[in-house]
């Protein structure tokens, strides 16, 4: 029988058993009570594989390798009328679970117990409750946002559904992949690898939504609970498609160390907007009676670290870990030591989804209103301190250097680089674009078969800002007699010349052209 449980996942990351005191929630949708958005929600789920990498079932035990699936469910905006359609029921969620946890003929009736959730009237009403999400609609018109989701320690890609609901109904696609291990379904010990290898399906799946018509690709952001948030920061690290990272209750806050262990980590690559979502100051007895660190409590290093984005940590006083995901929320059995009342959960839940969106339209939509949500102090947002304390720092201002004009000018594929180096200019007065560095880079990129235009371009840009630089006209004749471009290359070499008569390249260049 499987136990894949919050409380074993968090033990697993935090390095301690949690000694759980059994008591049973009074939950549900309705209680939560979101303010959804315009949108109709539309579900999907379905299998891709990445073909770059092997996976075994592990319990048809055979030696097959397949290439690595990933099952993958979507949440979307749709304007279809849903008068008379059928909501999905939890049930509907919960085999899906059933299926990425590979015993997809289970019967529907273990499903609770199978997966380590007590067989209860309130859990088994709870498989019965309705959704706000629809299967069988068509994408609304226009282009929307994306979200990747990574879930928590081997856990499934629908452990969110009401957040993922809420932001669709919000006009977000949300794309989820469950948890897996490098091999098989399961992690091993090497928790460094299994942070790369789910970082590598969230970059498997980033691409495979941007195939989508209905996705805006300049619009993206991660989000992920516990064990993905560690996945997510070295995914963000390495991805310059990511505009916005969010956090829920991730475990790069207890296990900074994991993440050190990562070839692509540096605290300076986070340089997108930050929000952090943690967990309750875990109670004195608990601590003792588990053997936790009290420094959990209160460090987080990686929020330490960051300098070079507009980082938001927020402290949840009425949430534990587990109820950071739905799943948590409706099932999880609670802790009598810690966990508060169902109303207070329910309550906080609502305010991590609402904070979620406020971010996300801030940072992706720019939404004003919704910046000044996020900025504010909780009082001024209508909550007490008493259910939720915050603390954000703004991005140390740094010089803005060369490299950082190249990464600007690489995402817009070398393109409109007077423009970009005029903006660029104007907002760091500072920035120094150096001719050597312009002229390097533009002959790297010309001379490369599948860049020659670019470096074109960024030559141009070069012969703009320096009108005097025989040598930079000289390297343009290069590039466009790399691409056969004879008349402009003439015309380059000529005022190579005009510059330096001496320059005796230009000379022997034009003197070949000319026969």
């Amino acid at each position: 029988m499987s136990t894949i449980t919050e409380i074993i996942r968090l033990a697993v990351l935090m390095g301690c058993i949690l000694r759980i005191t059994t008591s049973y929630g009074q939950t549900s949708l309705k209680k939560i009570n979101l303010d959804l958005g315009n949108y109709s929600v539309g579900f999907k789920h379905y299998v891709v594989f990445d073909s770059t990498r092997t996976y075994s079932r592990i319990y048809d035990y055979k030696n097959q390798k397949i290439p690595r699936p990933i099952p993958t469910s979507m949440w979307f905006p749709s304007q279809e009328n849903v008068e008379g359609k059928k909501r999905l029921k939890i049930l509907d969620y919960l085999e899906i679970l059933k299926e990425e946890e590979e015993w997809e003929h289970l019967p529907n009736d273990q499903i609770l117990n199978w997966f380590y959730y007590a067989t209860t009237l309130d859990n088994q009403d709870h498989l019965k409750e309705k959704t706000t999400a629809f299967s069988g609609l068509e994408f609304a018109t226009g282009r929307f946002p994306v979200i990747v989701y990574a879930p928590s320690y081997q856990a499934s890609s629908i452990e969110n559904f009401i957040l993922c609901e809420y932001l669709a109904s919000h006009g977000y696609i949300v794309i989820a992949g469950p948890s897996r291990g490098t091999e098989n379904r399961w992690f091993s010990a090497n928790s460094a690898m299994e942070i790369e290898t789910q970082a590598r399906d969230v970059e498997f799946l980033i691409k495979e939504a941007t195939k989508l018509p209905a996705v805006n690709p300049k619009r993206i952001a991660i989000m992920g609970f516990s064990f993905g948030g560690l996945s997510n920061v070295i995914a963000q690290m390495r991805n310059d498609k990511i505009s916005a990272l969010v956090s829920l209750d991730g475990t790069e806050r207890y296990q900074f160390g994991l993440l050190k262990k990562s070839p692509f980590f540096e605290p300076n690559k986070t340089d997108v907007p930050y929000l952090h979502m943690a967990q309750k100051d875990i109670p004195d007895e608990v601590l003792i009676e588990d053997n936790i660190d009290p420094e959990l409590n209160s460090k987080f290093q990686l929020y330490d670290s960051i300098t070079r984005s507009n980082t938001y940590s927020l402290k949840f006083h009425n949430l534990t870990h587990s109820y950071f995901s739905t799943l948590g929320v409706l099932f999880q059995q609670r802790d009598k030591r810690q966990d508060k009342t169902d109303p207070e959960i329910m309550e906080s839940y609502k305010w991590v989804s609402v904070y979620t969106l406020n971010f996300l339209d801030a940072q992706l939509r720019k939404d004003e209103s919704a910046l000044n949500f996020i900025e504010n102090n909780t009082l001024d947002n209508g909550i007490k301190t008493s259910l939720l304390t915050k603390k954000s720092k703004k991005a140390v201002s740094q010089n803005f250097t060369f490299q950082d004009f190249n990464e600007l000018a690489f995402k817009q594929g070398y393109d409109n680089l007077y423009d970009l180096y005029a903006t660029a200019k104007k907002e760091n007065p500072t920035l120094e674009v150096p001719e050597g560095d312009l002229n390097t880079l533009g002959l790297q990129l010309a001379f490369n078969p599948n860049t020659p235009e670019q470096g074109i371009n960024v030559l141009l840009l070069a012969t703009e800002i320096y009108p005097n630089s025989a040598n930079l006209f000289d390297s343009l004749g290069e590039g466009y007699l790399f691409i056969d471009n004879k008349q402009m290359a003439i015309e380059s070499f000529k005022k190579s010349l005009k510059l330096n008569s001496q320059n005796q390249n230009a000379i022997d260049r034009l003197n070949e052209l000319r026969e």
